[in-house]
This record gives C-alpha cells, sequence and structure tokens, in this order.
C-alpha cells in the first residue's frame, strides 16, 4: 500500500487533504459539544442559584409583610409544605386557624404534590390523630 502512495504523489495529496478534512470535523465537533456543555453548566448554575434563593425566601418569609401569621406561630417543615402554622398561639393558648403555607417566588408554580396537597386540605381531608406508645 505504501508503494502505490510513494509512487503517485496524487494519491498522497489526496490522503493528506482527507486527514486534514478529517481532523477539522473533529475539531468542529469539540468546540460544538464544548459550547453545549458549557451552556449547560450555566443553565444548571442558574437553577441552583434560584432554587438556593427561593430556600432563603422561604426561611425569611415568616419575617416578611403580609405572612398570614405571627413568625413565632408558623413551624417550618420544607417538605412536602414550606410551613404548618398555629394562628393565635404566640398570643395565647387557643389556635384559631391552622395554616399550610406554601412559598413561592417570582413565577414559580405548585408541583403536582403541592397541588394534591392543597386539594385534599380544601376538600377537608384532614384529621388530627393522637398516636400513642
Amino acid at each position: 500500500m505504501f508503494e502505490i502512495i510513494n509512487k503517485n504523489p496524487l494519491i498522497s495529496l489526496l490522503l493528506i487533504v482527507v486527514i486534514f478534512l478529517l481532523l477539522i470535523i473533529i475539531f468542529a465537533q469539540k468546540i460544538r459539544y464544548m459550547r453545549i456543555i458549557k451552556k449547560e453548566r450555566s443553565d444548571a448554575i442558574k437553577r441552583s442559584k434560584a432554587v438556593i434563593s427561593g430556600q432563603m425566601m422561604e426561611q425569611m418569609a415568616p419575617y416578611l409583610p403580609d405572612f398570614p401569621c405571627h413568625p413565632a406561630d408558623a413551624k417550618f417543615l420544607g417538605k412536602p409544605v414550606d410551613f404548618i402554622a398555629f394562628k393565635g398561639l404566640e398570643d395565647s393558648d387557643r389556635v384559631e386557624e391552622i395554616l399550610f403555607i406554601e412559598v413561592k417566588t417570582g413565577t414559580s408554580r405548585l408541583s403536582e404534590r403541592e397541588q394534591s396537597i392543597r386539594d385534599a386540605i380544601e376538600k377537608r381531608k384532614v384529621r388530627y390523630v393522637e398516636y400513642r406508645i
């Protein structure tokens, strides 16, 4: 095979051109994938910052204006709802109302799980259970 390449310079030149084109294609693909990875990483970082910001806001929510109860009445759960509040306990020993509070920031919406919790509460599928050991 090398004898054919050595005897015919046109085949040598063609082989060099093919190898060069293949290298260009490989390099272009590598650049393309690097751009995709960079974009994906940037998107992941942006989502992570949004999640962390949302978590911080959840923790601060009871101290913000218009929170539906006194901060001391609210107990942070995080999952499956952000807070459960016993409205009135801070001021007296009587609970006026029990609130399930989900904190949302920006345009975020309730997840399917959060919607199912809201629906169960609205349908009054809530009960008190005393569990003794």
